[in-house]
Order: C-alpha cells, then sequence, then structure tokens
C-alpha cells in the first residue's frame, strides 16, 4: 500500500531543494499542497506520462504558476520525460522547468502560468471545450470524450478580478466536470491576506452557482480524496473544493509565514525541515519504494488502451465521426480549405463591396465557419457591432440539466455570449484553444483589447492560434469619443512578439486575413477593423495580399507613367486617403505607388528582395495611419501622418479633417517631403 505521507513529503523535499539550489522560486505552496497532490494525481488523476498528449487525459492547470516545482515535482514522479536533472537546473537557461510552468517546454504541462487568475480561466475554457466536443461527437454507447479539469488555484488568483469573470462563467455554462481546489493557506508576498482580503469565497462561488466543498484539511490526504470524489460526481455545477493548509508545511520556522512564499528556505532551515520530515535523504534523492508508489506509467498506460479499445469501436460504428474528430484533434483544416478561402477572397474582390471592414469580416466569417465546424466564435456583449456571429454559429446555450442545447438541425450553438468580460473571454478562448477540437475567436472595441491584453500575450508566448477580432479601430467610430477611440492600440499590439495584426482596408483584404489567421497554428492574430464603411480598393490581383504588403497602385493606375517618385505606405481605412491623395498628386505630375500593409508583421517576415520590390530603396516613403506615428519610423519613412493625441467627440468626418486626415494634407505631406530632399 502506498505511503501517503513519504510521497508528500518527497515533493516537499523536491521542492526545497530545487529552489534551494537555484536560490530563486517559491517553495511554499509546492510544500503546502503536497497532500492536495497525493489525493489528486495519486488517486483521482486520469493521464499517462507515456503519451502527455493522449486525448481524453483529464487536464490539469497549476493556476497559482509561482509554485512550479509542484507540477515539476509530480511530473517527474510519476514518470513523465522530466529526469532529475532537469529538476537540479530549476529556472535555469533552457531547462524544462521553467520559472513558471510553459506549456510547450515541460511534457505533461497543460498551460503557461504565471499571471495569476488566467490559470483557472484558462481551465474554465478546456472544461468548455471538453462539454461542447462530448455534445458533438459522443454517441450512444461510445463516450470518446469523457475527461475532467482540475485546477489548483490560490488567493492570488482569486484576488485577480479575471477569476470573477471566467467563475461566473463556468457557473452559467454548468461544467460539472471543472474542479478547482482552492489552496487557502492565508498568506500572500506581503504577508497574512486578512487586512486586504476579506472575501467569503465559498460564499462568493455558491453566488455564481458552484459546489462547494469544504472548508477540507488539505494536509489530510483520506479527506481531500473524500472531495475529490464527491466532486467528480457533480451532475450540474462546477466544483469549488475549499483545502486549509499551511503555506511551507514541514518548515518549522518558515511554514505559515511569508517567508515561506517567494524565496529559498535557506541552507540550515532546509536541514531543519529535513529532521522535521523524517526525511533523511541527501538533496534530490528519493527512495526507489517513494517512486514506485507515485509511479502512474502502467495505470496510465492502461487507460489509454482502454480509450484506444473504445475509440476504435466508435470508429467502426462511426467512421465519418471518428475522422472529424481525429482531423480537428490534430488542429489540421479540411482538405478544403485552401478552396474555401480563395472563394471567399476572389467573391469579395468581384463584388467590390463599399462596407465598414467589421461586416467585411462578417461576410468573410459566413464562409469559414460555414466550412470549419471548429471555429467557437463570440463576443464581449458586442455581438451587434462586431459582427461575430454567422447563419452557422447559432447562440450557445444549455439547458437547466446542464446539457448543451441544440437547433433545429441537431448541431450545438457555436457562438458564445461572454458578456462583459473582455479579459475572462481572451483567457478562455486560451484555454479553449490548449484543449484542442476549435479554433476560438472572440470580438470586442479595439481600446477593450487593454483589458485582453495579457491573455493575447500569453496566447503569444504560448503559440496558440486563437483570433480576436476588435472593431471600432480609430477616431473614425466618431461621437463615442476619446475614451473609444483607439489611438496607441494598433502600435502596441504590433509589439507583442508572435502576434500577427491584421487591419484590412477591404472586403478582399479582410478575407485573407481571416484565412492567414486560421493557417497560423503557432500564433494568435488580432484583426483590426472599421466602424465606418470603405470602398472597394481596386487591385490587380490578390496573391501578394497574404505576405502583409503589396504594391496596390502604382502611378500607372492614375494615368502617370513614371517611375515613382515617392511611396504612400498606408493600412486599413487610409488606404482610401493615399489612393485619392496620389490622384491629387499625379494632377501635379508627381508619380506616387501606393502600398497598402494591412499586416507589418507578415510584410517583415518576407524576404529581402520582395521587401525591395515593394518599398524600392531610395524613393521617399511616408506613412498614414489613424494612430501614434513612433512605429511607423522603423520602415525608414521622411513623414507619418498620424494622430499623437487622443481624439475628440464628433461626427467622424468632422474628425478626420480636424486631426489632417484628409486627401489634400496627405499629398501636401509628400510635396513637402520631395521639397526638402530637392532642398538637400
Amino acid at each position: 500500500m502506498a505511503n501517503d505521507s513519504q510521497m508528500a513529503n518527497a515533493i516537499r523535499a523536491l521542492a526545497m531543494d530545487a529552489v534551494q539550489q537555484a536560490n530563486s522560486g517559491h517553495p511554499g505552496a509546492p510544500m503546502g499542497m503536497a497532500e492536495i497532490a497525493v489525493a489528486l494525481w495519486g488517486r483521482h488523476l486520469k493521464h499517462n506520462p507515456r503519451n502527455p498528449h493522449w486525448f481524453d487525459r483529464d487536464r490539469f492547470v497549476l493556476s497559482n504558476g509561482h509554485g512550479s516545482m509542484l507540477v515539476y515535482a509530480l511530473l517527474h514522479l510519476t514518470g513523465y520525460d522530466l529526469p532529475l536533472e532537469e529538476l537540479k537546473n530549476f529556472r535555469q537557461l533552457h531547462s524544462k522547468t521553467a520559472g513558471h510552468p510553459e506549456v510547450g517546454v515541460t511534457p505533461g504541462v497543460e498551460t503557461t502560468t504565471g499571471p495569476l487568475g488566467q490559470g483557472i480561466s484558462n481551465a474554465v475554457g478546456m472544461a468548455l471545450a471538453e462539454k461542447l466536443l462530448a455534445a458533438e461527437f459522443n454517441r450512444e454507447g461510445h463516450a470518446v470524450v469523457d475527461h475532467h479539469t482540475y485546477a489548483f488555484i490560490g488567493d492570488g488568483c482569486l484576488m485577480e478580478g479575471i477569476s470573477h469573470e471566467a467563475c461566473g462563467l463556468a457557473a452559467a455554462w454548468k461544467l460539472n466536470k471543472l474542479v478547482a481546489v482552492y489552496d487557502d493557506n492565508g498568506i500572500s508576498i506581503d504577508g497574512q491576506v486578512a487586512p486586504w482580503f476579506v472575501d467569503d469565497t465559498p460564499a462568493r462561488f455558491r453566488a455564481y452557482g458552484w459546489n462547494v466543498i469544504g472548508p477540507v484539511d488539505g494536509h489530510d490526504v483520506a479527506a481531500m480524496d473524500r472531495a475529490i470524489a464527491d466532486a467528480r460526481r457533480s451532475a450540474d455545477k462546477p466544483t469549488l473544493v475549499v483545502a486549509k493548509t499551511q503555506i511551507g508545511k514541514g518548515s518549522p520556522n518558515r511554514a505559515n509565514t511569508a517567508k515561506a512564499h517567494g524565496e529559498a528556505l535557506g541552507l540550515e532551515e532546509v536541514k531543519l525541515t529535513r529532521e522535521a520530515m523524517g526525511w533523511p535523504h541527501e538533496p534530490f534523492v528519493v527512495p526507489q519504494e517513494v517512486y514506485r508508489d507515485w509511479d502512474a506509467k502502467a495505470k496510465g498506460a492502461g487507460a489509454e488502451g482502454e480509450w484506444d479499445k473504445r475509440f476504435a469501436a466508435y470508429r467502426a460504428a462511426h467512421p465519418e465521426l471518428a475522422a472529424e474528430f481525429t482531423r480537428r484533434m490534430k488542429g489540421e483544416l479540411p482538405k478544403n480549405f485552401a478552396q474555401v478561402a480563395v472563394d471567399a477572397a476572389v467573391g469579395a474582390h468581384a463584388k467590390a463591396e463599399t462596407v465598414a471592414s467589421r461586416k467585411a469580416s462578417q461576410l468573410a466569417l459566413e464562409a469559414f465557419t460555414a466550412a470549419l465546424p471548429e471555429m467557437l466564435g463570440g463576443s464581449a456583449d458586442l455581438t451587434g457591432s462586431n459582427l461575430t456571429n454567422t447563419r452557422s454559429t447559432a447562440p450557445l446555450r444549455f439547458d437547466l440539466a446542464g446539457d448543451v442545447k441544440r437547433t433545429e438541425d441537431g448541431k450545438i450553438g457555436r457562438h458564445i455570449n461572454y458578456g462583459v468580460r473582455e479579459f475572462g473571454m481572451a483567457a478562455v478562448m486560451n484555454g479553449i484553444a490548449l484543449h484542442g477540437g476549435y479554433i476560438p475567436y472572440g470580438g470586442t472595441f479595439l481600446t477593450f483589447s487593454d483589458y485582453s491584453r495579457n491573455a493575447i500575450r500569453m496566447a503569444a508566448l504560448m503559440k496558440k492560434r486563437v483570433i480576436h477580432v476588435f472593431t471600432h479601430d480609430s477616431i473614425g467610430l466618431g461621437e463615442d469619443g476619446p475614451t473609444h477611440q483607439s489611438i496607441e492600440h494598433a502600435a502596441s499590439l504590433r509589439l507583442i512578439p508572435n502576434l500577427d495584426v491584421w487591419r484590412p482596408c477591404d472586403t478582399a483584404e479582410t478575407a485573407v486575413a481571416w484565412a492567414v489567421a486560421l493557417q497560423n497554428v503557432s500564433r494568435p492574430t488580432a484583426l483590426l477593423l472599421s466602424r465606418q464603411n470603405l470602398p472597394y480598393a481596386p487591385k490587380a490581383g490578390l496573391e501578394d495580399i497574404s505576405k502583409g504588403a503589396y504594391v496596390l497602385a502604382d502611378a500607372g493606375e492614375v494615368g502617370l507613367n513614371k517611375k515613382p517618385q515617392a511611396v504612400i505606405i498606408a493600412t486599413g481605412s487610409e488606404v482610401q486617403l493615399a489612393l485619392k491623395a496620389q490622384e491629387l498628386l499625379a494632377a501635379q505630375q508627381i508619380a506616387v505607388r501606393v502600398v497598402s500593409m494591412p499586416s507589418t508583421q507578415a510584410f517583415d517576415r518576407q524576404g529581402a528582395a520582395y521587401k525591395s520590390q515593394v518599398l524600392p530603396a531610395g524613393v521617399p516613403r511616408v506613412a498614414v495611419e489613424m494612430g501614434v506615428t513612433d512605429y511607423w519610423w522603423k520602415y525608414g519613412c521622411a513623414a507619418v501622418v498620424g494622430i499623437d493625441t487622443y481624439g475628440e467627440s464628433a461626427p467622424a468626418n468632422v474628425l478626420f479633417k480636424h486631426f489632417g486626415f484628409t486627401p489634400e494634407n496627405l499629398a501636401d505631406t509628400v510635396r513637402a517631403v520631395l521639397q526638402r530632399k530637392v532642398s538637400a
């Protein structure tokens, strides 16, 4: 029979040893949650260390990611490909044991956590994905999607407002297979939390509509085992298990203090802790009998083997469903995707409609959501403004029993009303993408991307395909005024590594932007879209749009057959300004090339030859965009027509004139640049 005490002490020892060796880290949470980990990982968690990506595994999220040595110790002890040397290299360059857990770096880590509150929000997304996939694919006698999502959370997660957003949604969606274990130790970095964290957490979660268990003694493995078993039986509610613990449990002088939270115990205290725990072993030494108690490889392989048999029976009974399920879990697009993308762009080009780019986005979505059942959309209470809904994506709803409601043709809803929860929406979408089976997209106003920003950054860091639809992208939204008018947002989003930002000028560019975003399997995308109507920009072809920038019109397009004397670089709604300024300048025999640059990131990835073909050396460049000017100097611009102040409340046309976004001002700017060149 397994020795629960020794199993827990192995976690404590590895955690304090690794943090001590690195002289950096957070030993308190792993030491305090050791028995909780024994109960969950030793008795309930369905996983296979030999195959961390087995689809029907339970998902485990360490939302209090600063306690990363807890999950590293568990992964090592249960048999994942995380050898002891990696634990010894905790927090060192290129190790698999980074300061906070990172998905894609450490086998068995399901999401990157550290920014508190986002892990539990990711878990909500994972649990939603499981529930929806089960509704889509399970058939009578064939439960191929049937797993739980577990999250460990701390006081910090609950203090962060995003936990309110996401946990409210979890209750609304009746995610009964979501189990959160709250490490209620009453300590944060600044000390005892009582002076600043007075929430009645159990009452808070009951008010959401969660099932609440506890308080439970978090150091009693049997009690935690019973609590988790009870949580697993919930039929229509997510469950919060409140576990009372001591941070740094086992440390004679640091337990129950902030000193255990975020620093090494110190060599003397490590020695005293070993003595207090009855753990006589050298640093990083774990007895073989403890390894045997923890080893989950055989049990995990057996669980996966049983699932393989069930899936084989499912495939025999429902071959088309099985093939579709396999495709989606691999993250592959349908075989006809390329044709769907071409048809969407060519159709937009042929119709040449004058519509707002947010409407152009909806037109593209009509094509893509009809062809891709994995697209799972939504909006943060702005559906009618963001236009993220389509004929193929009915609203997602649940009945009183917690089951997913179906449309008349038997399909689930694929458009989520997130409510006014931009940050929660973004983090939940990350969880959906991490789980697999769906491509999430969600909408709000561009100025509210600030609420979502850290979750957007996390998606980029984790290399996940998440699509953000940001409408009302400039002062062009008009009367709502500077609180809603984005100024710095486009440039700010472009600074996030591995995030593609697209600001299309018309229906064809928008269709291409969506196609590229859907193919971006290892990066998120932000689509910046206008409120105001935009005329279609005539173009010779569509093949270069996906490169991020292309020659939209040379001077010959306006009857002036000369080499370009200047290049105007424009994005989004300002492309029309550039085209009109080109006409004005042509009338004065000044030849100007107009380059549409819907995605600076995509353009920056192109080779030097293509870049110089679009932006020839020695030809002055002028950029125009209704946003801050600083970003554009990187392209060697001689001038930028932009806006470095906040907007005003007025009709859009009045604002354009007030801030100088007119063809005449842009033409004057080009002439001034050319005059300076002559004078030089």
